[in-house]
């Protein structure tokens, strides 16, 4: 990855270096590897994620075609 510094302006550099790593989910991941999931927590926390993501799609689909 990378981002260049236009005019020495370097807080604006490390503002879009932010919003690349927390689009690309690093902060996410960081958050996640702090401490140990034991793997039947990784597999629950997983399938939460799928329904959520199930539901936030069939939310906008809704919304789409103009039923909500």
């Amino acid at each position: 990855m990378q981002v260049s510094v236009r005019d020495n302006n370097v807080d604006q550099a490390l503002r879009v270096l932010k919003k690349k790593l927390q689009g690309e989910g690093v902060f996410r991941e960081m958050k996640l590897k702090q401490h140990f999931e034991k793997p039947s927590e990784k597999k629950a926390r997983r399938q939460a994620e799928a329904i959520r993501r199930a539901r936030k799609v069939a939310r906008k689909k809704l919304e789409r075609d103009g039923t909500l």
